[in-house]
């Protein structure tokens, strides 16, 4: 958030009085022992959410270097989800974060690690205002409480999609209670909670911010938790995005490029903001995703992969120029079975940092402080609202519903597609899992995608092949539990099947 860094440096010195400054709150009983007279007033609570929102934020490796327990937060989650993906690579083979895109994710993979804390520091954050939640002014009880649980519920998705069945946390714990801590709770209990927590979003939120929770985020990934769950809710995901899309005053933007360079525009319903130069405020991801002139600390990464320039070539409409670009020899490079540009070392420019001039494709730059982007992450917008109540009303098979289809094509449209020309008389499942690729391309959706409908082993098998990523196998779905957990568990977390 552009606006949490000043607060959260007066909150973190009395909130987590036991934190040892070599490491972030995790599942460790000694790191959520916390201060009995910090949450006093209705300020001091407010302040406490907005340090749940820094805990998401996480930190730019620009300003801390070292690659163990920083909170990156959502700044490494594309390695996660858009590497396991078929969308996404590395570029070279070197290294913990080239694992993720050959499937070789290990127990002791740093950034696994680092991801799976930073999720558990906003469920331990979260769970630590709403300790104290009776100390805000009456007024605004309801309002934080349901924001603390919305929060929580981002969290405890994101995990829950990766690593499956986790520890289940809804409340502060200590040291005598290390088994709350460490046992793994079912997945469809998990679900239960997320879904709760998000309807008391639901409930007692508004509309009032785009980087805080608000009522049409908890509507809009509430929806998706019903998609996704193991039993789907697909009625009740379809009345959530009418009412967004009824009621809420959210609309596409007309120029797909203002989706991401106009921030909080009237597309964005939930997103993460930086700010760009301020060390302390930044996200590097986007000097990670350059490759042809390297600008991050590694050799390249989110580089696009073939099959998803494929893709664009034939679906991405006037998404195609704003979603990805290839420079020097790579931007002529065509396939020589399909014809298409099929670029080796394709860039991600959806998140170009400030001041990028990308028109020389034989000398692109990249502003004067690309480590210290600014671009906003965004969590959800309409495009995706849309998309998952066409989504709903499908219910896993095609359709010809004209309000699914409705839906459908103002996606479409906007891609530069003809409203009447374009329309499919029946919407089958793989043309909407293609729309969402293209549409969502490099915002960490393809893989829970393809995991949702039923298909991620069928797709990222047959990619695996193709690649020759060996170590595939089903299993590789889920990430495994970071062995540093497991440890510290002393026997009581278990491992997911390798």
């Amino acid at each position: 958030m552009k606006y949490i860094k000043f607060l959260i440096f007066a909150v973190t010195g009395t909130m987590f009085v036991s934190c040892d400054t070599d490491e972030f709150l995790n599942p460790l009983p000694d790191s959520v022992i916390v201060s009995n007279t910090f949450f006093q007033t209705d300020s001091d609570v407010l302040s406490g959410i907005v340090g749940i929102y820094d805990a998401i934020q996480g930190v730019n490796e620009n300003t801390e270097s070292n690659s163990t327990r920083f909170n990156r937060g959502v700044q490494l989650e594309y390695l996660l989800t858009e590497h396991r993906s078929d969308n996404t690579r590395s570029k070279t083979l070197e290294g913990s974060r080239a694992d993720f895109h050959r499937y070789i994710v290990e127990p002791d993979n740093i950034q696994s690690e680092d991801y799976y804390q930073s999720m558990y520091e906003i469920i331990f954050r979260a769970n630590n205002v709403l300790q104290y939640i009776e100390n805000a002014d009456d007024v605004n009880i309801n309002k934080y409480t349901a924001e603390a649980k919305f929060l929580r519920a981002y969290a405890y998705f994101n995990l829950v999609r990766l690593y499956g069945a986790v520890p289940l946390v809804t409340r502060v714990v200590y040291s005598e209670e290390k088994e709350l801590l460490f046992t793994r709770v079912d997945v469809a209990n998990v679900y239960e909670q997320i879904v709760l927590d998000l309807q008391a979003g639901v409930t007692y939120l508004d509309n009032t911010h785009k980087s805080r929770a608000s009522k049409a985020a908890a509507q809009g990934i509430l929806a998706k938790v019903y998609l996704t769950q193991p039993t789907p809710n697909y009625a009740g995901a379809k009345a959530l995005c009418e009412d967004i899309v009824n009621n809420s005053g959210f609309a596409l933007q007309a120029n797909y490029k203002d989706v991401f360079y106009n921030e909080l525009n009237s597309e964005i319903i939930f997103a993460i903001q930086y700010l760009s130069g301020n060390p302390e405020e930044s996200q590097g991801f986007s000097s990670e995703f350059t490759s042809y002139s390297r600008q991050g600390r590694q050799d390249g990464l989110n580089i696009v992969n073939p099959n998803l320039v494929a893709a664009f070539n034939t679906n991405g409409g006037n998404r195609t120029a704003v979603s990805y670009a290839a420079f020097g020899d790579d931007a002529e490079l065509v396939n020589e079975t399909t014809g298409l540009p099929a670029p080796e070392s394709a860039e991600v420019i959806k998140f170009l940092p400030d001041l990028s001039d990308i028109s020389d494709t034989n000398l692109p730059t990249y502003g004067d402080q690309p480590g210290n982007a600014g671009n906003d992450w965004i969590i959800l917008r309409y495009s995706d609202v849309l998309l998952m109540h066409t989504e709903a009303i499908m219910q896993g098979n095609d359709t010809s519903d004209p309000a699914a289809l409705d839906s459908y094509m103002k996606v479409r449209v906007r891609a530069g597609f003809d409203a009447v020309a374009d329309r499919p008389l029946v919407l089958t499942r793989n043309a909407l899992l293609l729309e969402r690729r293209v549409e969502l391309a490099f915002e960490n959706h393809r893989f829970f995608d393809l995991v949702r409908f039923g298909v991620a082993n069928d797709v990222l098998g047959a990619h695996a092949d193709i690649k020759g990523y060996t170590s595939y196998n089903i299993r590789r779905l889920l990430l495994p539990i970071p062995a540093r957990e497991i440890n510290l568990s002393e026997g009581l977390l278990t491992q997911n099947p390798q």
